[in-house]
């Protein structure tokens, strides 16, 4: 049950990782065109389009992305306390 929890809480900080590094590129031109720009844009766009849905841009700026990161760490702090309390 330890390993369990172990690969969930690495899995959850690797995906917000993998999140971020999504965002950033966005900044550069091309970026997402590259080979590992397409892999995460298949990792990371299926998350983020649920939150596009419900959230619209603000002029330029689209803040579902800083909305899903926050979902995911509220995600991640609940369902790795729901681990600690049988674990520990």
């Amino acid at each position: 049950m330890v390993e369990l929890y172990t690969i969930l809480h690495y899995a959850f900080v690797f995906y917000g990782y993998a999140l971020i590094v999504y965002i950033f590129m966005s900044w550069f031109p091309g970026a997402r065109e590259s080979s590992f720009g397409q892999m995460l844009t298949k990792i990371c766009e299926p998350y983020l389009e649920q939150f596009r849905k419900f959230i619209p841009p603000i002029g330029m700026i689209d803040i579902s992305p800083i909305v899903g990161i926050l979902v995911l760490h509220l995600a991640r702090a609940g369902l790795l306390q729901f681990f600690q309390m049988f674990l520990f």
